[in-house]
């Protein structure tokens, strides 16, 4: 056949199938997870746990809607409605299985001070109070939420535009330590801030730098020279029900409201994902950070139009989903259904709901944000440096705002990584002819007393060793890690490992299969480190060993340290060894301290030739306590 008539061929084959169909119906799965899960939603087994959390879901979403509304200096029925969306939005675009959207404390604090500055109090009276348009509301509960609507849809605009430049690969920067002091400190803004509702105080709205200390210090005062002359019990009020026809919300505000949106968009997101990736890490499924990007841009943009308040996931709602067994998205949905019965049947029946019941709920909802002051010891213990960087960012989050406080964290951690090292490498295999060689001699030493079947079977590859006997054939990888371990590299050094201890066992290529690991950190494009799908497969080697030759890491920090310990665990629940050579002092102690390590044999050696002697006399153990058994 001519190449013209094989050309004409192909182009009539193509013709006749739709080309690159299943990279559009893959496309498609990405950017509607629902697409993947829905379809295989195992009624019998799933139904009923994520009915039971639906309806405790259910009762969170509208107690915290209620509450933070409040907190967004907005009517309370807008939180209402700001449970209900976002949560269905993100059931279709998320990838969090336990990560319930809806009102979220720090962006309704940050949205409030958007609202305070364009529609302040004082401004109650030049409106037409009977004027009553929208559910029984006055202009001037319009104008609020119509403000808080605009940071909403900003805030969304911009996650969205990030999702286009692929931002989601960047989200490594913001690190542990960074996020939970953030948290941490705007769950002391959000406290303080409910004083006057908790005492009954009848205080000005402050916001600003250093408006933290002023709202100590005035509600200090009033509440010890008791300058409040009434007792009055103050309540929720009126609470329309149903949800009105949507409208857009204000465009002409939109560039005065857009250090708040910036707010939104960064805090929301960053404690959103901190969630998804703990409940994908949890539950052994992997989540994208790119989508999540759209996911909670389209779960603000969307209810903007709807008279929402901003949204995000909320750490009590996520660890209420835990507690009570939720398996899919399905609980979130289930949810919605009992928050639409609130909105059209109970929700006047809530008019003499106590404000200072909804702030209670609002601190009680923190406690999760508020005991993560118990991480110091842990980041002491772990890296002192990341320690001084939670110590810093939690006062500036507190002194200034949620987003500076996330900003000067972000700034001053990368800039302490390059101040202590130019680049970064993950893996790499050195000086493996003169460690075959001490691998050799040592186990040469130790094969005299072995039988002859064994003494003529034992073979040492570079970068692997095989030893033993055809029916107990075991492999020995070798991974030298030659540069500091650290948040930049982490997940690169997590995804590498698990690719080697995946891949085939080839002996005959393995200089070209490790070579492949021998990739620059801050050079090549980094990966989200989610290989749960992959990992989700049984290891190809039915016995297999792991030797990390730890002597060129140099220093760590949490995260490194969190990834070393994370990997030992996963390999473990495979049946993989998994062993540390070369470790310093500070290493073995952060380990030991950060996660659940295996007490009862030892993981750590003093040299690579010492583990792999001791993983020879494991199998020599097991090799007699097998013939014992027969």
């Amino acid at each position: 056949m001519t190449g013209a008539k094989r050309k004409k061929k192909n182009v009539l084959r193509g013709k006749m199938h739709p080309p690159h169909w299943e990279d559009i119906k893959q496309w498609w799965k990405r950017r509607l997870p629902i697409l993947e899960w829905a379809p295989q939603y195992n009624l019998r087994e799933n139904l009923l746990p994520d009915t039971v959390s639906g309806v405790m879901l259910a009762v969170q979403q509208v107690t915290q809607g209620l509450s933070f509304a409040i907190l967004s200096s907005v009517h309370p029925v807008f939180g209402l409605y700001g449970s209900l969306f976002p949560a269905i939005i993100y059931a279709i675009f998320g990838m969090g299985r336990h990560v319930a959207t809806g009102t979220f404390a720090l962006t309704s604090l940050i949205s409030a001070n958007a609202v305070e500055r364009l529609v302040p109090q004082s401004s109650r009276n030049l409106t037409t109070q009977n004027n009553f348009s929208v559910l029984g509301l006055s202009d001037f509960e319009l104008q609020r939420i119509g403000v808080a609507a605009a940071v909403s849809f900003l805030g969304g605009v911009i996650q969205m535009v990030m999702f286009v430049l692929q931002l989601g690969s960047a989200t490594f920067l913001v690190t542990e330590p960074v996020i939970s002091a953030m948290t941490t400190g705007a769950a002391t803004h959000v406290v303080t801030s409910q004083v006057k509702y908790l005492l009954g105080i009848k205080m000005p709205y402050i916001s600003g730098p250093l408006g933290f200390f002023y709202i100590i210090a005035a509600s200090f005062a009033c509440y010890c020279t008791n300058m409040e002359n009434t007792y009055g019990l103050e309540v929720v009020g009126h609470i329309p029900n149903g949800i009105p026809p949507p409208r857009a919300p204000p465009m002409n505000i939109l560039s005065a409201v857009l250090t708040e949106a910036f707010g939104v968009a960064l805090v929301g997101y960053v404690a959103s994902l901190s969630l998804a990736q703990g409940s994908a890490k949890k539950f052994k499924y992997s989540v994208d950070d790119n989508q999540e990007f759209l996911a909670h841009g389209l779960s603000n943009v969307i209810p903007s139009f709807f008279f929402c308040i901003p949204s995000a996931a909320a750490m009590g709602r996520t660890a209420g989903l835990y507690s009570t067994g939720a398996k899919t998205q399905v609980a979130c949905l289930i949810s919605c259904i009992f928050v639409l019965i609130v909105i059209y049947a109970i929700g006047p029946l809530l008019y003499w709901l106590p404000m200072c019941v909804l702030a209670s709920i609002i601190v009680v909802g923190l406690k999760g944000m508020l005991i993560q002051f118990r991480d110091l010891k842990k980041y002491w213990n772990v890296d002192k440096i990341d320690w001084g960087i939670w110590i810093s960012t939690y006062i500036f989050t507190i002194c200034f705002a949620a987003n500076v406080g996330l900003l000067f964290g972000v700034v001053c951690t990368i800039a302490i990584v390059i101040g202590r090292f130019p680049r970064a490498k993950t893996l790499s295999i050195t000086n493996m002819k003169e460690l075959e060689f001490k691998v050799k001699t040592e186990m040469h030493d130790n094969t005299e007393n072995w039988p002859p079947s064994e003494r003529t079977n034992v073979k040492v590859f570079p970068g692997s060793l095989k030893t033993g006997s055809k029916e107990t054939l075991q492999q020995v990888k070798i991974i030298s890690i030659n540069n500091p371990l650290v948040f930049l590299n982490a997940k690169k050094l997590n995804t590498d490992l698990m690719k080697i201890i995946l891949e085939g066992n080839d002996s005959s290529h393995p200089l070209d299969d490790v070579n492949k690991c021998e990739q620059n950190t801050l050079l090549n494009p980094l990966s989200n480190g989610n290989c749960n799908e992959e990992t989700s497969q049984p290891c190809p080697c039915e016995k297999c060993s792991l030797v990390l030759d730890c002597n060129g890491l140099t220093f760590f920090d949490y995260t490194g340290v969190s990834t070393l310990v994370e990997l030992y665990l996963d390999c473990k629940s495979r049946g993989v060894d998994v062993f540390l050579a070369n470790c310093t002092a500070s290493l073995i102690k952060a380990m030991t301290y950060c996660g659940d390590l295996d007490t009862e044999k030892p993981i750590f050696f003093d040299s690579v030739s010492a583990a792999i002697n001791t993983i020879q006399s494991n199998k020599n153990l097991n090799k007699v306590s097998d013939h014992s058994e027969v």
